[in-house]
């Protein structure tokens, strides 16, 4: 594979296009649309519709797709969690929702544990919501999120990693319980587990009140998202989105929020596409993949490569790097530093606190993924 015609239209405007190594991330791009969601998007593109009434038909396909009560096409996860805040906040009043963000009156609060804060916690705030936290680092007791139950209290929020289980968090089961007991919706954020497919849509199938979902993560487009949840939920989100803003002429925070027609015909098509495929397919040409980066890098000195041992949710096996720094005379960033110098740019990352780089196959078109394991091998020849 040669880079001679990689991303012309990005040169054209002077930019510079890498070949990404790393998943799917946002801020290189997030995804690359399948055939199928392309030619939705494409077929949609031909007629104007009212996106009130595409919004809600969309979203009823999906949800009987995966088998919930009721879905809504968001501009990503991060934008459904901001609608679900408002929802659970200002709910049908419609001058609270043209309220927010200012929450006077409201009960504001969405509590969390402290052990799952995470990066994108900040987009619950973003409706004006107040984030409280509950347990500590050691852990979480049911008791702990009893306590912090109060008044203000509008919901609970769940931090969902399938992949990654906390066994001294308050599990997801207790968290529906005890809020439910108290008359508090749960919301959960999930937006990479969609793999293996009843985690599709789960959370909201076990009792909570909405779920996320990144809908990049199945080859649509970057900028959609998918809000799963109870009808009483989605019908809230709904009256708080930028078609609510225009089509009922109530001026809440989703305005910005906006997703075209051809994005929600595109997140229908992706998931149709990901609930029929062959999976098991799919998985065997990424773990294939995957192993011709250990097998070019095998004798490399200085370099000891690993199958990344997991199929659940979004990015499955992958390879990780671990380098023998004294040897190789380079630190992890440094390598990192210097595959982003070369032509074209290879980007790659090592985590904070992690001492391997993830080489995925996410964002790799077929063959790539030989490109990236000689670029680093030639770093040590």
């Amino acid at each position: 594979m040669t880079s001679g015609n990689l991303g012309n239209i990005y040169k054209e405007l002077g930019a510079t296009p890498i070949i990404n190594a790393i998943g799917s991330v946002t801020m290189l791009g997030g995804s690359t649309p399948i055939p199928e969601v392309r030619e939705a998007m494409a077929l949609a593109g031909d007629s104007y519709i009212p996106l009130m009434e595409l919004e809600e038909k969309a979203g009823s396909a999906v949800a009987e797709m995966i088998g919930i009560p009721a879905a809504y096409i968001t501009s990503g996860a991060g934008s459904a969690l901001t609608l679900a805040a408002a929802a659970v906040m200002a709910g049908d009043n419609d001058e609270l929702i043209e309220q927010l963000p200012d929450t006077t009156g409201m009960k504001n609060q969405i509590l969390i544990q402290k052990r799952q804060r995470y990066w994108y916690d900040r987009c619950l705030e973003a409706s004006g919501a107040k984030l409280v936290e509950f347990g500590s680092d050691e852990g979480t007791t049911p008791q702990d999120l009893e306590k912090a139950i109060n008044e203000n209290t509008a919901a609970v929020h769940f931090y969902m990693v399938e992949q990654e289980h906390d066994p001294n968090a308050l599990t997801l089961e207790e968290t529906i319980r005890i809020a439910h007991q108290n008359k508090l919706p749960v919301l959960v954020d999930a937006a990479g587990q969609i793999y293996p497919l009843d985690l599709f849509g789960k959370y909201v199938k076990m009792g909570a009140d909405f779920q996320c979902i990144a809908a990049k993560y199945m080859g649509a487009s970057q900028s959609t998202g998918l809000a799963l949840g109870t009808e009483d939920m989605i019908r809230k989100i709904s009256k708080q989105s930028f078609v609510g803003y225009e089509g009922r002429r109530v001026r809440g925070i989703g305005r910005p929020h906006k997703v075209d027609r051809q994005e929600m015909v595109g997140v229908v098509a992706a998931v149709r596409n990901w609930m029929t495929i062959n999976h098991e397919e799919r998985l065997i040409e990424i773990e294939t993949r995957s192993q011709k980066v250990i097998d070019i890098l095998s004798d490399t000195p200085a370099i000891t490569s690993g199958m990344i041992n997991n199929i659940i949710g979004h990015q499955p096996f992958g390879v990780e790097l671990r380098i023998d720094e004294e040897e190789a005379g380079m630190t992890l960033q440094e390598i990192v530093d210097t595959l982003k110098k070369g032509d074209p740019p290879i980007w790659t990352r090592a985590r904070e606190g992690d001492d391997y780089i993830a080489i995925h196959m996410f964002g790799l078109k077929i063959g790539e993924e030989e490109l990236v394991a000689e670029r680093i091998r030639e770093l040590f020849s």
